[in-house]
């Protein structure tokens, strides 16, 4: 589908052709035309001044019959290797706010193997209720397992709107989960809000992050969204909060997948985990090879960090796909981000911009990074990098 142009009100102006930001519109013949790259953001209907351009109708425009069934706000609580990851106590939180806002109530679902005592910080985190699917099949993840017996969950118990973290896990199954539901999906979401009319507000960067679109789903249930780790902060409510504790029997069928797990390795080390670590150091394709990395992975190893990596990097095989940060890549948000040789283009900015911190260090003064850094450092990086290493080493 494509913006449409009433051609009778349209001057050809090509004021619509200057705004969009995906060059979708030209001029042919006097009249705007709208190819096939549209992608309905609706700021050229915005623009024009003639009300020659709108949008074309999307879904029925009417809520489910049973519309005032749905109650309620779910958050996917991500389990693996014996721990819950920290982006759901993040959700927990400001679901806790969104929940309050509404007059509803707030549950958590935790899926996985041997979860004895792990729905107490849940609860902590503001939690009222607890569902918990205790299966071995569940003892490794899946995308159907685990898609089939949230989405059967939701239908059984209809949460007004389901959150999960915008993880590895979450960005792999949640989006089944939305189709077997047959309901709307908004991914990467870095603010979430309650609106007058109490549908969820769900804003998301967009267009290479320069412009951010808040995101309705009027029409379908639950409302759903994935939200970027380290985006929300974590707040404990209580040290021994309680709740209802429901432990779920579902359908055998539900855990068969085409997918067996024959092993999973965690992986350890500097590069292990760039989006949950506090500290990253990436490194662009300044460093120029690959056994450069060695000097921020000795850095990394000093400071508990992970080391990242720009897209030319990876390219350039400097540093392994898994390590890239950016919109073709990981979303960090780490406390510190440090980005080394790496000259700031806008796709590796949108993957970092959230860091509480960010410093670069690049030698030329004129690259795109120093923009976004809060703390910039112009110096060759291979005199730089072993001198900041040894004042680490000595205690600064």
């Amino acid at each position: 589908m494509k913006a449409l142009i009433d051609e009778n009100l349209c001057t050809g102006c090509g004021t619509c052709i200057d705004v969009c930001p995906v060059g979708a519109i030209t001029l042919s013949e006097g009249k705007a035309k709208v190819s096939d790259e549209c992608t309905l953001c609706g700021i050229c209907v915005d623009s024009c001044e003639f009300g020659a351009i709108s949008l074309p109708k999307v879904g029925t425009g009417e809520l489910p019959r049973d519309y005032e069934t749905y109650r309620g706000i779910w958050v996917y609580a991500e389990w693996r290797h014996g721990t819950i990851h920290r982006v759901s106590y993040e959700l927990l939180s400001k679901a806790r706010q969104l929940a309050d806002k509404k007059h509803v109530p707030l549950a958590s679902v935790l899926l996985g193997y041997r979860l004895n005592g792990l729905e107490r910080d849940l609860f902590n985190y503001g939690a009222d209720i607890v569902y918990v699917v205790d299966h071995p099949s569940l003892a490794y993840f899946t995308d159907e397992a685990y898609g089939n017996v949230l989405a059967y969950l939701a239908k059984e118990y209809r949460p007004e709107i389901l959150l999960a973290g915008a993880t590895s896990i979450g960005r792999s199954f949640i989006p089944r989960v939305a189709a077997l539901l047959k309901t709307g999906l908004t991914a990467d979401c870095t603010d979430l809000d309650i609106n007058e009319e109490g549908l969820l507000v769900q804003t998301r960067p967009a267009f290479g992050g320069n412009i951010m679109a808040s995101i309705l789903c009027p029409y379908g249930r639950p409302q759903m969204a994935t939200v970027r780790p380290r985006v929300m902060e974590a707040c404990r409510l209580a040290e021994t909060r309680s709740g209802v504790l429901e432990r779920v029997s579902v359908p055998e069928e539900l855990f068969k997948s085409r997918i067996e797990v024959l092993e999973e390795t965690v992986c350890e080390g500097p590069s292990a985990s760039i989006v949950e670590a506090d500290v990253v150091i990436s490194g662009g394709r300044g460093l120029g090879r690959k056994e450069n990395f060695r000097m921020l992975e000795e850095l990394a190893r000093l400071v508990n960090g992970a080391v990242g990596a720009s897209r030319g990097a990876v390219e350039s095989g400097f540093a392994d796909p898994s390590q890239q940060v950016g919109q073709t890549g990981r979303t960090v948000a780490p406390v510190l981000y440090m980005a080394v040789g790496i000259s700031g283009a806008i796709q590796h900015v949108v993957g970092m911009q959230g860091s509480r911190i960010i410093v670069a260090v690049n030698k030329d003064p004129q690259a795109p990074i120093f923009n976004v850094c809060h703390y910039g450092v112009v110096a060759d990086l291979f005199e730089f990098i072993p001198e900041f290493i040894k004042l680490v080493k000595g205690g600064c």
